[in-house]
């Protein structure tokens, strides 16, 4: 889709993707709900073994880009599989989003861990980002629910809802990986 590219649009000017993610880094009133999350962020980062672990400082690989894979890849192996009618398949995709929702837990925790080291700018890209992904877990769980009391049609909807704002999330979460670590605070 044109404009959602990272790189430059060619000749000096910028995708509309990094147009409205500059938008949101110097957007201040994104400052109040940074401050709300500040609290929870330093305490998962005031514990240095905790930090390490969360950080990858052994691996040199933050835990957050890997626990990534796991709700991701759940759910979107759910919304493939409902593309099939058996209750076998059913019962596998209902699972996938079910474990999708226990996996975002940690995934979210370790998101905040990196969220709480950023600058300001990164921040506020983060809580846009958190608030995406928040969406999209509380969707995913309305699906889970939907499909677990025999209302599958409402769960395949939800899901197929849950991914595209999952996507969303996942741009914004790529934009600060990419620019972890050049923050203009």
């Amino acid at each position: 889709m044109p404009g959602l590219h990272l790189r430059p649009a060619g000749r000096g000017t910028t995708s509309r993707f990094r147009q409205v993610m500059g938008k949101i880094e110097r957007l201040k009133a994104l400052d109040t709900p940074v401050e709300a999350a500040r609290p929870l962020a330093a305490r998962l980062v005031g514990n240095e073994r905790l930090r390490n672990v969360l950080h990858g400082k052994a691996t040199g690989i933050p835990l957050h880009p890997v626990l990534t894979d796991v709700p991701f890849g759940a759910w979107f192996m759910a919304v493939y599989l409902d593309l099939y009618p058996d209750a076998g398949t059913q019962r596998a995709a209902t699972r996938l989003i079910g474990l999708g929702v226990v996996a975002a837990v940690p995934t979210a925790l370790s998101g905040w861990a990196e969220w709480a080291l950023a600058g300001r700018q990164t921040q506020r890209v983060g809580v846009v980002h958190a608030g995406l992904n928040a969406s999209a877990v509380l969707i995913f769980a309305a699906s889970w629910a939907a499909r677990r009391r025999g209302r599958r049609r409402l769960g395949v909807g939800l899901a197929r809802l849950g991914a595209v704002v999952l996507i969303a999330g996942g741009f914004t979460g790529g934009y600060m990986g990419r620019d972890r670590g050049e923050d203009r605070a």
